[in-house]
């Protein structure tokens, strides 16, 4: 005997219980808008980047880890002689450059190198690329040394480090190089919507870096946040935002 004749209605339920999950498991495809043709030596490289495979590149179980596909593209496109990641984490930046034979030099804070000391860039040492993930302020807790921008106890100390690391990174750029920085906005239970990307532009225009190109909004697969459950009610927000700057001639 069937559940449909032993009991119609729990046969019905359990069909229609089915059909709602399959529903919200499906997934579901944006159409993008259609890129022009140029002379770009990365065409799929747009203002709208997507690519849901991490690729085998530093570290996934490391916290914030962003995968290196971006970066493996903003170094084909640009072309860089050397290479600097000053919040090296896991070692993305530097395992993008092995597999392209470029000169990476990386470092971090779990090495006890300080990317926001004022002292702490070498000044006979200069680049022609930076990649930078920074910390999303305390989004999430990298390292334990009090050091880490993540570990910045208000907003006003994170910016104020934050500030002195991208003036590092600019004396550290030879001119016409540039500086690319990962960043994403936070939502703070304290502090509430603290516009990072927005102050990212700020402390860069402050420090004498000019915009080079238009931003890339990153889709954020893969993140953590996608898999919990909240209680409160907010606009997820499902993307970072990638900002390139330039060191005038």
């Amino acid at each position: 005997m069937t559940a449909s004749t032993a009991n119609p209605f729990y046969a019905s339920r359990i069909s229609r219980d089915a059909t709602r999950n399959e529903a919200c498991e499906r997934t579901v495809y944006a159409r993008l808008p259609l890129a022009p043709k140029n002379a770009s030596p990365v065409p799929h490289l747009t203002s709208l980047y997507h690519f849901h495979r991490a690729g085998e590149y530093g570290d996934r179980g490391y916290p914030g880890n962003c995968g290196g596909n971006l970066i493996k593209d903003l170094l084909l496109y640009f072309r860089p002689s050397v290479i600097l990641d000053p919040m090296a984490g896991s070692g993305t930046c530097r395992d993008v450059c092995a597999e392209l034979g470029m000169a990476c030099m990386s470092c971090d804070i779990h090495d006890g190198f300080d990317a926001c000391d004022p002292n702490g860039f070498s000044a006979a040492e200069t680049f022609d690329f930076i990649w930078s993930h920074p910390a999303y302020w305390r989004q999430k807790l990298y390292a334990d040394d009090p050091r880490d921008l993540s570990r910045s106890p208000t907003l006003e100390d994170f910016l104020r480090r934050y500030r002195q690391f991208i003036r590092n990174c600019t004396r550290a750029l030879k001119p016409g190089g540039k500086l690319a920085i990962l960043m994403g906005d936070y939502c703070d239970r304290e502090a509430g919507f603290v516009p990072l990307t927005w102050h990212t532009k700020r402390l860069a225009f402050e420090s004498g870096l000019q915009q080079c190109c238009t931003d890339i909004i990153r889709f954020s697969h893969g993140a953590s946040s996608s898999k919990k459950v909240y209680r409160s009610s907010f606009i997820p927000g499902l993307h970072d935002v990638c900002m390139i700057f330039e060191k005038q001639s």
